[in-house]
């Protein structure tokens, strides 16, 4: 071993350490160690920041500013509202994601899948109480599984087939991974529909995410559109709507005023609703039923609806708004802020919002031009409260950007652009269609998890130029001459599992590819089954967060930590060794 070599295996050593013992946050350990490169000299100056410009920053990048923008539009969570109502638990919720997830990643690229189904598992965490983390690894995990079935569903399958024709001269097919694949995906879903409960015995991940203070029910305003399928409805008939998570706490009609109307109280249209929920449910209820919210009218009509933005706020004792009613202190014509709802710890509000007397510790969502806004509560004495996410007044229900999310999965499989220019044509197609505004979608993109990977990318080819590969790939070629056949194959599986963590899935087929059917050709083996192991192993990488886009697109909203991926991974790999190895023994005979 030369001391280059020594040098890259022990940089990257004490990095793993340090993400282990969880005292430094992880991008900072990343930045540690891409500066300890280039002061041992392993990593060459002018290379330093190229981790930043690679395919795996761009596509998790890029694929977080979608799934925010899916997550705005509500589309996902509407095709999968008929099973929404029975998902209250952890025991339903886990397998119904898990499978949906993995069903995706077969016909789809696998960080697409996940894309899809984050918005959705953020929002049944909230509604249900499930901490995030207990739901997004094991989607992830499904993911990776799932892109296992075919060539398409994940980057191994598609390198492995250009290896295999360098090898035998013919690639492998479309459906080629499918008996193994669909096998060893079947295996992972039994274990991870009751395996979440590892997670739950150690670290949970965040909890759904709550504001800095208590908060109740939201009180607003809206109005029964024309084209509202409520118009002649009953009220039982709304509250249904939205599984009873809204209340209709008056009805205001024609001078006609009924506090807590009766759910066989017919609705008409023009008629005016004081509602009370939870933002997110008010804001769904409002787009399923096409109620009009009374305070955005208010709003100031120069302002471009995508220059605009909505905050959560507390009025404070020396709150001019404090002892005041909205009208009476015009904020639109003032200040060019609109109230959209009002929430009064103990208290059920029946007022409607122009006529409330505001109080010190109430809650308000505002909404009004984002540049002044800051401003403008400063001015008001309000107490912005820690970001959680409000959709409500600024939530575009669309299927736009469901629609470019297909498309972009259809551009990828047909192989029309690399993965990293597809998913970065998407996320700027969501900001021209202004699905999402440049503010969130820069509020959208986990910033520590971009640095984590652009600075460990260079750390990671050190090795490789360093000769580090080269090294395994003797000591490997020694320990499978003393081997059967099948402890050959289960072996080459191991170091696929092993490698790409550290490699990225990409380059540890590149680098073990080869290798491998250069193996079977010394053992007088087929080299299609070293090549499937190869591709098994190196699309299963569930011991840590770098090593796949999948798993790190979840570290954040998930609040996990490096050695929480074991947890779950380890038993999972154990599985997928236990089910890969005779699968591809049958399928893909040893002997020539």
């Amino acid at each position: 071993m030369t001391l280059d070599q020594a040098l890259a295996f022990g940089i990257l050593g004490a990095t793993v350490a340090l993400f282990l013992w969880g005292r430094l946050p992880y991008d900072l350990v990343a930045m540690l160690a891409l500066l300890a490169g280039l002061l041992a000299g392993i990593v060459p100056m002018q290379k330093a920041f190229t981790g930043f410009s690679d395919d795996i920053v761009v596509i998790v990048t890029a694929a977080l500013v979608v799934s925010a923008a899916v997550a705005r539009s509500g589309a996902v969570e509407t095709a999968m509202r008929p099973l929404l109502p029975h998902l209250r638990s952890r025991r339903t919720q886990v397998p119904v994601l898990v499978a949906a997830v993995m069903l995706a990643s077969v016909f789809t690229k696998n960080i697409g899948a996940l894309a899809i189904f984050l918005p959705v598992a953020l929002q049944l965490a909230r509604r249900t109480g499930t901490p995030p983390g207990v739901l997004l690894m094991p989607m992830a995990f499904a993911s990776l599984l799932g892109g296992l079935v075919t060539m398409i569903g994940t980057s191994p399958n598609i390198i492995v087939s250009r290896v295999r024709e360098q090898v035998t001269g013919q690639p492998f097919g479309m459906f080629d991974y499918t008996p193994v694949g669909a096998a060893v995906a079947l295996a992972g879903l039994l274990f991870l529909g009751f395996g979440w409960r590892l997670l739950a015995a150690g670290r949970r991940g965040k909890s759904a995410p709550q504001g800095a203070i208590a908060i109740e029910a939201y009180m607003t305003e809206a109005r029964i559109a024309p084209d509202s399928p409520l118009a002649g409805a009953t009220v039982g008939a709304l509250q249904a709507l939205c599984e009873d998570r809204v209340t209709v706490a008056t009805l205001l009609r024609e001078g006609l005023r009924r506090d807590a109307p009766p759910d066989d109280w017919a609705l008409r249209e023009g008629d005016l609703l004081i509602l009370e929920g939870e933002p997110e449910d008010l804001e769904s209820l409002l787009a399923r039923a096409r109620l009009t919210l009374v305070g955005e009218k208010s709003t100031a009509e120069d302002v471009p609806e995508d220059e605009k933005t909505v905050v959560e706020g507390v009025i404070t004792a020396e709150s001019p708004l404090a002892g005041a009613t909205p009208s009476g202190a015009a904020l639109a014509a003032r200040f060019g802020i609109s109230l959209l709802a009002v929430s009064r710890r103990g208290k059920r509000i029946r007022e409607r919002l122009k006529e409330l007397r505001l109080r010190r510790g109430d809650v308000v969502i505002l909404k009004g031009e984002a540049s002044r806004l800051p401003d403008t509560l400063a001015a008001l004495r309000i107490l912005p409260l820690t970001e959680r996410g409000i959709p409500l007044g600024r939530s575009r229900r669309s299927w736009l950007p469901a629609i470019v999310l297909g498309l972009a999965m259809a551009a990828v499989a047909l192989h029309l652009a690399p993965v990293g220019v597809v998913f970065f044509a998407a996320a700027v197609a969501m900001l021209l269609l202004r699905t999402l505004t440049p503010q969130e979608a820069y509020q959208a993109v986990d910033w520590p998890v971009v640095i984590l990977l652009g600075a460990l990318i260079p750390v990671s080819e050190a090795i490789h130029t360093t000769g580090g590969t080269e090294l395994i790939a003797g000591w490997l070629s020694g320990a499978m001459d003393h081997l059967p056949p099948l402890g050959a194959l289960g072996l080459i599986m191991v170091v696929a599992m092993a490698v790409t963590p550290f490699l990225n899935n990409a380059a540890t087929v590149l680098m073990l590819g080869p290798i491998a059917g250069s193996l079977a050709q010394r053992l007088d083996l087929s080299p299609d089954a070293f090549l499937m192991a190869v591709a098994v192993g190196a699309a299963c990488d569930f011991l840590t967060p770098i090593g796949h886009q999948c798993n790190t697109l979840v570290m954040g909203p998930g609040g996990y930590r490096f050695g929480d991926y074991w947890r779950l991974g380890l038993p999972l790999s154990a599985i997928v060794l236990a089910v890969g190895v005779p699968m591809i023994a049958l399928v893909w005979p040893l002997a020539k």
